[in-house]
């Protein structure tokens, strides 16, 4: 059984009025390529008709479309990750199911990857989002920059492609909290970008809220980086200097000028600023301890309720596939 030279691995959460549209779109762009495919879906747990679809999609198409269902609902990165444990094409596209970024440019990426470049990252081009998440992407995006040093100008578009030395090394991590395009940056030794498409929502709305965007960051700067760690370390230590300089003055001023009236609401304010401070390094290190009691809980990454593939059959071309 010959192996794809391309696998397209596409999480899939409540999307049923995307489904037929994403695949009148999808094939006829892979089946375009020179070289054979393959389409993995992972049903994350959806609560609509995504599942029934995705397996009437397999049906249909048979030779080169297999379709996992999760038992329950684990995240995006996680069907990303099972995803990458069952691909087998030389390269491995993922592409969001909502048709916010279009198949048709999935051969952007793959040239790049025939140019030698083992992980093309992607920029979307006139983004249609909201203000909000404008400046709220771009800002995160600076702040992420400076604390991990990796470069990724748009974190928040999942269109990219890996090699399968950066797949399968991303397979041996089996890390609980990650962020696969920061990791896989780590892992590059040659990466690149591509400008690509940005459309609007397909139907549906965003399954990322502001919460979800926020846990997000929280762990890919907490899991690529202690510069947080540090950053309060530096902050506890200029604070208590600042501390002991306050404490030398007050005790000079009242050896000089006497006992004062008035210092009550100055000593409150101090003793909230300092407070705020410290459970502001809790919380920091709580996210750090975290990550360690969930990582050492060895914990599956997903549950697997079913497997479509088909057994004994060939990866398809695309001059193949068009024929049928």
């Amino acid at each position: 059984m010959s192996l794809p030279h391309v696998t397209v691995v596409i999480p899939v959460y409540n999307e049923e009025a995307s489904l037929g549209a994403l695949f009148a779109r999808l094939y006829p762009a892979l089946d375009a390529l020179s070289g054979s495919y393959e389409v993995i879906f992972i049903n994350d747990g959806s609560r609509d008709k995504s599942a029934a679809i995705l397996a009437e999609q397999y049906h249909v198409r048979p030779d080169v479309t297999r379709v996992i269902l999760f038992n329950g609902n684990f995240g995006q990165h996680r069907a990303i990750l099972a995803g990458f444990a069952h691909a087998r094409g030389e390269h491995v596209v993922t592409l969001d199911a909502d048709l916010q970024n279009p198949p048709e440019d999935i051969h952007l990426l793959l040239a790049q990857m025939e140019n030698g470049y083992d992980y093309v990252g992607s920029i979307r081009r006139s983004r249609n989002d909201s203000w909000w998440r404008h400046v709220a992407s771009r800002s995160m995006n600076r702040l992420r920059e400076k604390i991990t040093h990796i470069h990724m100008t748009d974190q928040g578009c999942m269109m990219r492609a890996y090699s399968r030395r950066i797949v399968d090394t991303i397979n041996q991590c089996n890390e609980m909290h990650t962020f696969i395009p920061a990791l896989a940056y780590s892992f590059a030794q040659n990466p690149t970008e591509v400008v690509i498409g940005h459309e609007e929502r397909h139907a549906g709305e965003s399954k990322y809220s502001l919460y979800t965007l926020i846990r997000l960051n929280f762990d890919l700067m907490t899991g690529f980086s202690v510069v947080p760690l540090q950053l309060f370390s530096m902050l506890g230590i200029l604070v208590s200097l600042g501390s002991g300089l306050l404490v030398a003055y007050l005790l000079a001023r009242r050896l000089i000028i006497g006992p004062e009236e008035g210092g009550l609401f100055t000593l409150f304010a101090i003793t909230f600023f300092l407070l705020g401070i410290a459970l502001f390094g809790v919380g920091i290190l709580g996210e750090y301890i975290g990550r360690i009691y969930g990582e050492s809980k060895r914990r599956p990454l997903f549950l697997i309720r079913e497997e479509r593939v088909q057994k004994a059959s060939s990866a398809a071309t695309g001059t193949a596939a068009a024929d049928e």
